[in-house]
Order: C-alpha cells, then sequence, then structure tokens
C-alpha cells in the first residue's frame, strides 16, 4: 500500500524517510469484490400439481432460492457439484438437476461496507428426497409454493427474474416429455 510521508507518497513501500513520519493511506474506495455462488430453482410434483422450494434467509428475511458460493468448501468444486450441495444443506433437500438456465443472476451488494457483484448460476432441479424439515441455520424457513405465491412472494428482482426463466425451460421440457 502506498504511504503519505509529511503529504507526499512514497513510491518505496516500506522505506521510513528522516524527513517524515510514516502515514498508511485508506484502501481505495472503488474497489469491488466479485463473487461467484450456484443454486438451485427446484421444483416437486405432487398430486398433479407443481410446488417450487424456497427459503427465508435468516440474516436479511428474504425470501430465496437456495444457493451458496462456488469452492467454498472443495478446491475445483463445479458449478454444479455446489448447487446440489447448498440445495441439500440450506433446505434439506436433494435435487436431480434437469438443465443450467441460460443467464446467470447478478446483483450489487454491501457487505461490511465492502461493494460486491455476486454471479449466481442456477440450475432447474427436480425434487429426489429429502426433507425441508432438517435445513440449516442459514435458512428460518424452508417451504413448498405454487408458482402463483413464488412469483408474487421472491424477496428480490434478480430471483424473480431467474424464476421466469425457470419457468421457461420447465414448461419447455413439459412439452418434450409429450
Amino acid at each position: 500500500m502506498p504511504e503519505r510521508l509529511n503529504g507526499q507518497v512514497s513510491k518505496t513501500l516500506g522505506v521510513e524517510r528522516p524527513t517524515g513520519v510514516q502515514i498508511p493511506l485508506p484502501p481505495p474506495r472503488n474497489i469491488m469484490i466479485k463473487e461467484f455462488s450456484a443454486g438451485g430453482i427446484v421444483f416437486e410434483r405432487k398430486a398433479n400439481n407443481v410446488y417450487w422450494l424456497v427459503c427465508q434467509h435468516s440474516q436479511h428475511k428474504g425470501w430465496v432460492f437456495p444457493k451458496g458460493f462456488i469452492g467454498d468448501h472443495k478446491e475445483g468444486e463445479s458449478e454444479e457439484e455446489t448447487a446440489l450441495r447448498e440445495v441439500e444443506e440450506e433446505t434439506g433437500v436433494k435435487g436431480r438437476i434437469i438443465v443450467k438456465l441460460p443467464k446467470p443472476a447478478g446483483y450489487f451488494y454491501v457487505w461490511k461496507g465492502e461493494k460486491r457483484f455476486k454471479t449466481v448460476y442456477y440450475f432447474l432441479m427436480e425434487y429426489a428426497g429429502g426433507d425441508i424439515k432438517n435445513h440449516d441455520f442459514e435458512m428460518m424457513k424452508v417451504e413448498w409454493w405454487p408458482k402463483e405465491k413464488v412469483e408474487k412472494s421472491l424477496t428480490y428482482k434478480s430471483d424473480k427474474t431467474a424464476f421466469q426463466e425457470a419457468l421457461k425451460l420447465f414448461d419447455d421440457a413439459e412439452c418434450n416429455k409429450s
């Protein structure tokens, strides 16, 4: 980090000048941290109806889809591995990947005074087992909702957009089954 010496910036870091005291400069304020996550938009068929997995986050209380940092548990972890792991950890549900959404979600936020841009790779998934009662501490509630409630109740625009993309893929997959 550059140092300020009697109002002058030293070009040699760590060198004490006989003419002044070293005062570290604050970090630049325009640095933005980039984060990469993966998650799942999970559906389950029950009695001719389709329900979607949503969770209420314990910290910000928003209704969201499960997601988490890529590679924070295992070096070289793929987007798919992360998405499956995060869905199970956060919701207690095991998913089976159908397809990756074509466009990642992206949004800005501030954490502990640092500006961040998060890119989230979502996967359309089908329920493959597990129980929502086994969710972890990151989520205060995990529920299965019908499409209309999901569209109305998701907290963030990026999740709403991702859900609309997932619905298109879901409809395409359903049409191709026939």
